[in-house]
């Protein structure tokens, strides 16, 4: 058998026995075996399958399809919810067709995630952009201020639509209450970026002590449509994911978006996926409050114990008096210790554990649903002993270096028309040039620089930090070029 390869690769991994704080949120079979689906597990093979009889259509529902559809109605109280096979990149392409015409406008956080830029590129559509706030310790961006909607909406009565992330990567959400009613009020729907959110909705009426905190999920604050990542903190496969259209939702135009869906998404869907997205309504169903005590309880413990451990810190971000953080996203600072986000995470990987995302001296260990009290216990354990032998040195100038470039995310740029001739050149090269493909720091999937915005020496400098930390960048071939506008 090849040693190298994608499958090698999988269960070596497998074979380690990783602790997951990265997504997707089953963290393994676990879950799955526990709750009796072991035969699904065993013959995952024979249940790829296509639309053979009696299999349903995902683009004309009328049978187990239609009834997998009926039970996240159920969970999150909606009135039309679609299963995603394209992950929640293509529900949010579909939304923001569906709400917004060809060349009209569209109001969107500038944080927002590749997938909103790509539908903009699809239907023609100008970008007015709202800037969150900044986190200033961490240079990260934070909350989008209702202010800030209601100034764009002003001035821009012909844009169609406000689209925001929230919880955005770190967990950090927005006040969806106040920006739905306010984008109501101009007579114009709401879409939330949710992929991030989808466990929200299930904490809501739980009781939780001082350490902990969810806030509401988009659907319960008036957002029209909703976009939900089941598979990043619940237990659907990865791909898969959930478009909520909320009981109170402003949209009805359910046969509009059902057209621009078909247009989005596979031909084939992936029946392991629509069957995973199956399973996990089911485990919400029937196990769902007994689920999200013990995570509540399971994080409670952690922020408990870990907040003896020395120089460690935690993330924590309010808005005013509003909860603005989703505490199941454990964001991790030992730069006291002498660690930054790398090398945290890198001291971290010598344990088998595996999170999810670095930025500056944070690390994101993004739990999920099929977390166990073990896990929690590893990542105590490890993080205990990094502050037991704590490093004499600050933590790295690239830490400083990373979170000052993450305040780019919110530099006000000027929007160029889109260039049409497009040459390769240089990145080093490309200061004062219009950019012609978006270049994407991934993760975290947000545009640092998109297509009609000038190319700036701050951006190359930072570009070129991340690539030398061995971070990906989209958006930049092989030999270093990048696409301008000609």
């Amino acid at each position: 058998m090849n040693s190298k390869g994608i499958t090698q690769f999988l269960l070596a991994h497998a074979g380690k026995d990783p602790v997951s704080f990265h997504m997707p949120g089953h963290k393994g079979d676990r879950l799955l075996r526990k709750y009796g689906y072991e035969d699904f597990l065993n013959s995952i093979v024979g249940c790829d399958i296509t639309e053979i009889v009696g299999a349903d259509n995902l683009f004309q529902t009328e049978g187990i399809i239609a009834d997998t559809m009926a039970k996240y109605r159920n969970l999150y109280d909606a009135k039309a919810s679609y299963l995603l096979i394209n992950g929640s990149s293509a529900g949010l392409i579909a939304s923001i067709l569906t709400c917004v015409p060809a060349r009209g406008k569209l109001i969107m956080a500038r944080n927002c995630h590749k997938a909103i830029f790509n539908a903009l590129t699809l239907g023609g559509i100008k970008p007015v952009y709202a800037y969150p706030s900044m986190v200033e310790e961490y240079g990260i961006t934070g909350p989008v201020a209702p202010e800030e909607i209601a100034r764009l909406l002003e001035e821009n009565p012909d844009a169609s639509a406000v689209i925001l992330p929230s919880p955005n990567y770190y967990g950090i959400c927005s006040d969806i209450r106040t920006i739905a009613d306010i984008v109501h009020s101009a007579g114009k729907y709401l879409i939330v970026d949710q992929a991030h959110g989808a466990h929200l909705k299930f904490f809501e009426g739980a009781e939780a002590g001082d350490v902990f905190g969810v806030p509401e999920s988009a659907e319960t604050q008036g957002a029209d449509l909703v976009i939900n990542s089941t598979h990043k903190t619940l237990c659907s496969f990865t791909q898969s994911a959930v478009l909520n259209v909320p009981a109170g939702s402003r949209f009805h135009d359910l046969l509009h978006l059902e057209d621009k869906l078909q247009q989005i998404e596979s031909t084939s869907p992936s029946y392991l996926l629509m069957a995973s997205l199956d399973i996990n309504a089911d485990i919400l169903a029937d196990h769902g409050a007994d689920l999200m005590g013990e995570w509540r309880d399971n994080l409670e413990y952690f922020y408990r114990k870990a907040s003896s451990i020395n120089g460690l810190k935690f993330m924590r971000v309010t808005d005013g008096a509003r909860q603005a953080m989703d505490m199941t996203k454990i964001n991790l600072d030992m730069s006291a210790c002498g660690f930054d986000g790398h090398q945290l995470e890198a001291a971290l990987l010598e344990h088998e554990i595996y999170a999810e995302l670095v930025t500056g001296n944070i690390l994101m260990c993004m739990t999920g649903i099929g977390n166990s009290r073990r896990d929690y216990d590893r990542l105590l354990e490890a993080l205990k002993k990094l502050s037991a032998g704590r490093r004499s040195a600050s933590a790295a100038d690239t830490a400083a270096a990373d979170t000052a470039g993450a305040a780019l995310w919110t530099k006000h740029r000027t929007i160029h028309d889109v260039p049409i001739m497009k040459e390769l050149i240089p990145l080093e090269e490309a200061a004062g040039r219009i950019c012609a493909a978006s270049l994407i720091p991934y993760p975290p999937g947000i545009p640092l620089i998109c297509p009609g915005e000038e190319i700036g020496a701050e951006e190359i400098a930072y570009i070129q930090l991340l690539r030398g930390q061995g971070e990906k960048v989209m958006g930049i071939d092989a030999e270093g070029r990048i696409a301008v506008g000609k």
